[in-house]
């Protein structure tokens, strides 16, 4: 899939937003991998460092989780593992 990147916004924000998107839809789903830094620098085009900077925003976001010599893994999401609502009378 080719993705158009508009170059007149943060290129960064673009590629977490396609990213987030696929964690969204269930593309990636809670405990898959994300694509690594060469993976997302071939697709989209982007340099390294910017691929570096998607993955460190998903991180901090608390959409990901990275395991050093592993990967970059959907993390689950506290709504996920809450519940539901509470019932009222």
């Amino acid at each position: 899939m080719s993705i158009e990147l508009d170059r007149t916004r943060p290129v960064w924000r673009q590629v977490a937003a396609v990213v987030v998107a696929r964690i969204a839809d269930g593309t990636y789903p809670v405990g898959a991998r994300v694509p690594s830094v060469v993976e997302l620098s071939a697709e989209f085009g982007i340099a390294a460092s910017t691929a570096q900077k998607v993955l460190a925003h998903l991180k901090a976001e608390g959409l990901i989780r990275a395991e050093v010599g592993l990967g970059s893994f959907v993390a689950e999401r506290p709504e996920a593992a809450g519940g539901g609502s509470a019932a009222t009378a």
